[in-house]
């Protein structure tokens, strides 16, 4: 068995408003740099190993963790939003209609135009979760942590999920075997 926690990057500018980021790499504001240099990972992940994604937001948060030199793990890039990365979720909404609802309505194999779907982003990262072999602290995305969190919680991504994920916190799971659980969500 082997603990493992997620926390999603700071915020950008993107995200800020409400644009989508996918694989496009804007980086952290300056309001989130000064949050992280305040933030204090929780107890739990005092002695994983911090591992991050490649995309920028990602090394630039786990170096203000105190991990400039954290190993960069493609497996956990954010998903690929294709071409709708930089659009606005509501502007896709207005503009597809029914075809975006029809795509929402697939849950786990939701695929924006030229994207992966949720199934493909978790495919990867168990790929990598089938490595680890100490408690690992991972620098990552929403689109990351949500289908590993709806595996575990058995979650199938339609409609809201059972617990709202706080994107400032830490979620931790627990991989026995090839079983993912969860150990705490929202750890502050």
């Amino acid at each position: 068995m082997v603990l493992f926690a997620m926390l999603r990057h700071g915020d950008t500018d993107w995200s800020a408003d409400g644009r989508i980021q996918g694989r496009s790499d804007p980086t952290l504001t300056d309001e989130a740099r000064e949050r992280l240099r305040r933030f204090k990972l929780p107890e739990v992940c005092a002695r994983m190993r911090i591992v991050t994604s490649p995309l920028a937001r990602c090394v630039e948060t786990a170096a203000l963790l105190g991990a400039p030199h954290a190993p960069r793990e493609p497996r956990i890039a954010e998903m690929s939003w294709g071409g709708w990365e930089g659009r606005r979720l509501a502007d896709l909404r207005a503009e597809l209609g029914p075809r975006m609802s029809e795509n929402e309505a697939r849950g786990w194999d939701f695929r924006p135009d030229g994207g992966e779907s949720p199934r493909e982003v978790l495919k990867r990262v168990r790929a990598w979760l089938a490595g680890l072999t100490e408690p690992t602290l991972a620098v990552t995305h929403r689109g990351v942590i949500r289908p590993v969190y709806a595996q575990a919680a058995g979650w199938d991504m339609l409609g809201r999920p059972p617990v709202k994920l706080a994107w400032d916190a830490v979620h931790v799971f627990r991989l026995q075997e090839s079983e993912l659980s969860i150990e705490s969500v929202n750890v502050r």
